[in-house]
This record gives structure tokens, sequence and C-alpha cells, in this order.
């Protein structure tokens, strides 16, 4: 039998022990409750706006709500702009929240013919994927375009730039003035890609598509210079004598700044 004061300190340690169990579910209850509750600003309207109205800046204004109610439809107040001018399609009163969903999307209106220049051309090739740099291209960029065929002559595999430095005039239906949070998560992603060319490319383009794949590589819009020289290609050959790589190892050495840890390599500076 346990005698003295022990009884008294297992009953203490243990009324401790269920205290701090009870305190843990209690708090643990509260954090349940409270969670989703924190305040975060959105968009709401100042002022009743009707069907058809066009948005102000003065019609607007921002209200703190629980953050479980704010996806990603909500207008945020960093986003605020893009809906100025904008045409709302159903009614909202005032203090409503403003939705993505209310308003006209620019993308039905636009016509990609208004940005194509005269004696050009657009056309749209296939480019998802590694094809269009993992799908960091976008509309306004500049890339080079490289074919992959099958030589005619000697039946290997060849690469070659078709051309170079052309402007992206849209990735799938989004062009460079399309307000992008109009337009649905699930349509922003592309399988191919609107260039601005002139006619004659346009037929290199087509025939290059039928007889081979095209991929684009992504340049500084600032860096305009193409190259003339167009006698060499890459081949099987090529990846396997090494002697052109070394070479343009030695080019690229030359041309790209190399950074390390903030400083700039001096050999990579020319």
């Amino acid at each position: 039998m346990i005698k003295g004061k022990t009884p008294l300190f297992v009953a203490l340690a243990l009324g401790l022990i269920a205290g701090v169990i009870a305190f843990s579910a209690v708090k643990k209850k509260e954090m349940d409750v409270r969670r989703g509750w924190n305040l975060v600003p959105v968009v709401v309207a100042s002022t009743d706006l009707s069907e058809g109205s066009v948005v102000t800046m003065d019609m607007v204004s921002q209200r703190s709500i629980p953050e479980q109610f704010v996806t990603s439809s909500v207008v945020k107040p960093d986003s605020a702009s893009y809906i100025v001018n904008q045409k709302v399609l159903v009614p909202v009163q005032a203090g409503d929240p403003l939705l993505w969903s209310q308003f006209e999307t620019t993308k039905a209106a636009e016509r990609l013919s208004t940005k194509v220049q005269k004696k050009a051309r657009a056309i749209t090739i296939e480019a998802k994927g590694a094809q269009s740099v993992g799908g960091w291209v976008r509309p306004n960029d500049h890339v080079d375009i490289i074919g992959t065929f099958k030589d005619p002559g000697t039946g290997e595999q060849v690469a070659l730039t078709l051309m170079q430095n052309v402007v992206v005039l849209a990735t799938g239906k989004i062009t460079g003035t399309t307000n992008v949070n109009l337009v649905p998560e699930g349509q922003r992603d592309y399988a191919n890609v609107s260039l601005l060319v002139i006619p004659e490319e346009v037929e290199i383009l087509v025939l290059a598509q039928e007889l081979g794949a095209l991929t684009l590589a992504l340049r500084n819009e600032d860096d305009i210079d193409v190259g003339t020289e167009r006698n060499h290609y890459t081949s099987i050959r090529t990846l396997f004598d090494g002697e052109r790589i070394a070479a343009v190892q030695r080019l690229r050495q030359q041309r790209i700044t190399i950074i390390r840890n903030s400083t700039v390599s001096e050999e990579g500076v020319r």
C-alpha cells in the first residue's frame, strides 16, 4: 500500500496532467473555431452598380472580410486597377465584394488583326511545354525558332535556327493587352503561340511544321542582334565529334556574363 504523502503527490500530478490535456483541447478547439476568420482586404462596390455600368475608381472601395470567404474569384486591392473601365455583367449592391466573373472579359472583344503590322502576318505554331521554354513565353516576348528535321540527303536528324528575334503576338487566346485576371485559370495555359512574321516567313513555317518539330528559344527583348551566317546546323555527327561544341562553348563564354555570389566573373565579360 502507498503510505505517507505519496498518494497526494500522485493525485496532484494526475490532476496537473489532466488539466494540461483539458487546456490543450480547449485551445485547439478555439483555434479551430477561429481558423479562417482572420480578416483580409478585398475590393467592394462603394455604390450600387446597375448591369452594364462602367466601373470607375470612385465606385469601389476596400473592406476586410474573413479569409475563409476569399477565393481566387474575389478582386483583391492590388488588382483593382484591372476592373476600372470594365463593364459589370450583373447588378451589384453597395458593399458587395466584387468578383472577376462579374465583369465583361476583354478577351472576346479582342481582334488579333489589330496587332499585326502592315505588310506583316500572324501565324500560329504548336508550342507547348518544352517547346515554349516550359510555358514561360509570353505575348510581346522575342524568340528564335529552331527546327528539327530529317536531312533528305543523309537521312539523319538535324537542328537549325530558322528565324531570329521574332515577336510573339499571342499565347493561346491571350495577347499583350488581355487582362489575364479576367481569363479563367483553366484558359491561361496554351498549346500554341501566334507570331509576327512577313509573308515569306509564313511559307517557311508552314512547311517546317509539316516536315519536323519547332521549338522556341526565349531571348532578351533588348537583344535585337541576329546572326547572318547560316552555314551551320547541328547533327548527330556534330554532337559526337565535339569540335563545334567546343567552339560554341568558347563563344558562349565570350557573350554571357557569369555572376557568382553577386560578383561578375571576369572570364564572362568581353
